[in-house]
């Protein structure tokens, strides 16, 4: 799964969704991650209700189950979570590399709902109908 997080260093979970200089995105499964992207937005980030902003970082992370964030507002969580995108905020500045270590290890035991939920994202989905209820129809 393609994980997201908003930096200004590109070493922690630093940075607001709307402020956010830049955003590492990484693909992480049981065994490992790896970096894919940077994708790094300049111009006027600043607070202002200016939603327009958020559009090209929706964009950047369409493909992403889950976003980090040291803050959100609530249109943008808003519009983030009906992307089918899972915010997730941190209380504190968060090292990417702890982050991507813990995830992995969620993945190899068995992951909460909600992160099974974010998990099926992309994946088609199949029915597993017993033979009997088929044939039953």
């Amino acid at each position: 799964m393609k994980v997201a997080f908003c930096t200004q260093d590109m070493k922690r979970v630093d940075a607001h969704f709307g402020w956010a200089k830049n955003i590492a995105i990484y693909e992480v499964t049981p065994d490992g991650s790896s970096f894919t992207e940077a994708i790094v937005f300049d111009g006027d980030l600043e607070e202002d209700g200016n939603e327009d902003k958020l559009a090209p970082k929706l964009e950047a992370i369409k493909d992403c189950a889950i976003l980090y964030v040291a803050a959100i507002g609530g249109s943008g969580a808003a519009r983030v979570v009906a992307s089918k995108i899972h915010p997730i905020k941190v209380q504190e500045p968060e090292v990417i590399d702890d982050i991507l270590l813990k995830l992995q290890g969620v993945l190899k035991g068995t992951p909460p709902p909600w992160l099974r939920k974010v998990l099926e994202k992309g994946q088609e989905k199949t029915f597993d109908f017993d033979e009997e209820e088929v044939n039953d129809a």
